[in-house]
């Protein structure tokens, strides 16, 4: 089993940490993270998006006018789609857009997006990071002496 090489900061005598393959060489698996990443957006969208129909628009209990002599067109209810203030012929209605995606393929999605990420030299493990103040500033001043500007804190 080879290793793949990690940039390491603070702590490490020579800056890289060595870590398996299994973990970190996996291929970029495009249409498996498409997935994973499609079912995560469609997880988050609310679906609470409604109309009313016919039967739930409020009055249009009675027939307007008679069947026939009249000269107007035939009409059981002033609620039709056809009709102003009538209900909407298809009405959209709550729905859930969540999708599953198996274990297997989520933790095969992340390990595949780790792997990128060491092949594109972008992932960086800090062993500690220690802040004279719990500040944003002071965190960010950090940041600015590792050149980074855009990060993802992932801690146990």
């Amino acid at each position: 089993m080879e290793l793949a090489v990690i940039k390491f900061v603070d702590g490490a005598s020579d800056g890289n940490l060595q870590v398996a393959d299994n973990l970190f060489a996996q291929d970029f698996n495009e249409p498996l993270i498409h997935q994973v990443v499609t079912a995560y957006l469609a997880g988050g969208r609310s679906g609470n998006h409604a109309q009313k129909g016919r039967s739930e628009v409020r009055g249009g209990g009675t027939k307007s006018h008679r069947q026939k002599g009249t000269g107007r067109a035939r009409a059981g209810t002033i609620r039709s789609p056809l009709w102003r203030g009538g209900g909407v012929t298809f009405a959209a209605k709550p729905r859930d857009y969540t999708q599953k995606v198996n274990r297997k393929m989520y933790r095969s999605a992340l390990r595949s997006i780790i792997s990128e990420l060491v092949r594109q030299q972008r992932l960086i493990v800090v062993d500690s990071l220690e802040l004279a103040t719990n500040k944003t500033k002071t965190l960010a001043i950090k940041l600015q002496e590792f050149n980074l500007d855009n990060v993802l804190f992932i801690s146990d």
